[in-house]
């Protein structure tokens, strides 16, 4: 069996790709952990890349979204440690594995490139027994324009994060792995779902403290960066720009 940790990003895709020409899709699964705060265009492409391959896709999920997870374990996400990413993403894929395929039959796939092989040794670990293997890594100049042109030469549609010059397309760009110029990024490109996220950490802070999403630091010193001080940054950035 080839089960492949299917995301909806780009990687995932051309993961796929690769092992579908290797293997065949006869006994390939892709699979897909829903956090349940993925854009549209992601949950299209989705559907229509599984189709094209003609591999079943499994869709698992815990049920809660990211804050929720962050309420019911009393940590803020942040980009150094983010518990959405293990009860999310991986318990859920992991039960799944433990129910349906038999370690010794079954390898795992991982869209990470060339750039992130140093991430090999920990993600092995983290899903022991199994075996993961990780094709793009075997394409060191492999570019995410040149997967992304793979995909559209299909005719298939990747999410539209990528066009709106993100580098990853989960959780609609409010991840919480991603740092200040992310975060800008999805100010400027949905700036409502800046404010949801926004008011909910600010929710946060007023139960657990001076936590945040986002750090900085200034004169040697680590300090949290609200979402609400990154966004009055902004806004007077761009009005002085605009005097």
């Amino acid at each position: 069996m080839h089960v492949i940790q299917y995301s909806g990003g780009i990687g995932s895709w051309a993961t796929a790709q690769r092992v579908a020409a290797r293997h065949g899709t006869g006994d390939m699964i892709l699979l897909f952990s829903d956090t349940l705060l993925e854009e549209d265009s992601l949950y299209a492409f989705l559907a229509e890349s599984a189709a094209q391959l003609g591999a079943p896709l499994v869709r698992v999920t815990d049920g809660r979204t990211p804050f929720e997870v962050y309420w019911a374990t009393r940590f803020l996400g942040n980009a150094r440690l983010a518990p959405c990413s293990k009860v999310l993403k991986q318990q859920p894929a992991r039960q799944w594995l433990q129910a349906h395929v038999d370690p010794d039959a079954t390898t795992l796939y991982v869209g990470i490139d060339a750039s992130e092989s140093h991430r090999i040794p920990g993600i092995r670990a983290g899903w022991t027994p199994w075996t993961v293997e990780f094709p793009l890594t075997e394409e060191p100049e492999l570019t995410k324009d040149a997967m992304l042109a793979e995909a559209r030469a299909l005719g298939l549609t990747p999410p539209r994060a990528y066009e709106e010059g993100f580098a990853h397309a989960n959780c609609a760009g409010m991840c919480v792995r991603g740092g200040q110029k992310h975060w800008r990024r999805l100010l400027e490109c949905h700036p409502d779902r800046f404010v949801g996220y926004e008011r909910q950490e600010q929710e946060f802070r007023a139960e657990f403290g001076d936590v945040a999403i986002l750090k900085e630091q200034r004169n040697g010193v680590v300090r949290p960066l609200p979402l609400t001080e990154l966004r009055h940054r902004h806004e007077n950035a761009r009005s002085a720009r605009d005097d």
